[in-house]
């Protein structure tokens, strides 16, 4: 009989969590242990309320999924403004339906003349329609309502370059460059502002990246975007150490190496 008390006590002790001075030398429980453990438990705390989610903040989450479409539906739910008007062209713009975007656009434009994201956007619709006068137009209005956004500038000298005017083109990239060193590493986003990059002649493009990384002291980006050159055909490349903007390179192993190997077009 002594020696079941003595498991029964035990198993009571496990359940009741485990504690060891349940049991005393006789093997019976500790009075002022089981009144603590009979105390009752504090009230738990209310968990706190997790604050509604917008429309628009859901729309944006759409976007973030690339389901445009599901976008489109919710920021169209909205109270009219120029900034989802603005998201809207976007998405449509995403899915290559340039008309759709164009209106969009026009209509965040026409709910508030002043902004510029709405006309940045507006200009790469006839950036990809290879308007570029209308591109330009669109991009130079823009930037005198904010002259302090990089991608403006990008997209103003995207379009002067993708004419052949390399002299107006390469000031817009350096001012883009001046204002955000890292402007031409920011993948593509989903915020309110696009950024042109689809030139045509991109041996060319990146050999003036090349250039502009290497006179800011960058090496491994100037060395990056001269291999990305190289590799897309670019021409006259025996002049190459010759070019005054990587006389800080003619010395550095990476940028030797590159001209060894001399990477074929892909």
């Amino acid at each position: 009989m002594i020696s079941q008390h003595l498991v029964r006590a035990t198993v009571v002790t496990v359940v009741f969590g485990g504690f060891a001075a349940l049991a005393n030398a006789q093997g019976r429980p500790d009075e002022s242990s089981l009144r603590a453990s009979a105390a009752p438990m504090p009230p738990s705390v209310p968990k706190m309320a997790s604050p509604p989610i917008s429309k628009e903040m859901r729309g944006d989450i759409f976007m973030a999924r690339k389901m445009f479409m599901e976008a489109i539906d919710t920021f169209r739910e909205c109270p009219p403004s120029p900034v989802v008007e603005n998201k809207i062209g976007i998405a449509f713009h995403q899915m290559m339906q340039l008309d759709l975007a164009k209106k969009s656009y026009e209509r965040a434009i026409k709910l508030d003349s002043k902004y510029p994201e709405a006309i940045n956007n507006l200009g790469t619709v006839y950036y990809s329609q290879r308007n570029y006068g209308k591109s330009i137009r669109c991009y130079k209005k823009a930037l005198k309502l904010n002259p302090n956004m990089p991608s403006f500038w990008v997209n103003l000298g995207t379009s002067y370059f993708s004419k052949h005017d390399f002299k107006r083109a390469v000031p817009c990239y350096d001012k883009a460059m001046a204002l955000d060193p890292e402007v031409f590493e920011h993948h593509s986003q989903y915020g309110t502002t696009l950024e042109e990059r689809s030139v045509e002649d991109r041996a060319k493009f990146h050999l003036y990246l090349a250039k502009s990384y290497a006179q800011r002291g960058d090496k491994d980006k100037a060395i990056l975007y001269l291999r990305k050159a190289m590799e897309e055909g670019l021409k006259d490349r025996k002049k190459i150490p010759e070019m005054p903007e990587f006389a800080s390179l003619k010395t550095d192993a990476a940028f030797k190496d590159l001209l060894v190997q001399d990477p074929k077009p892909l």
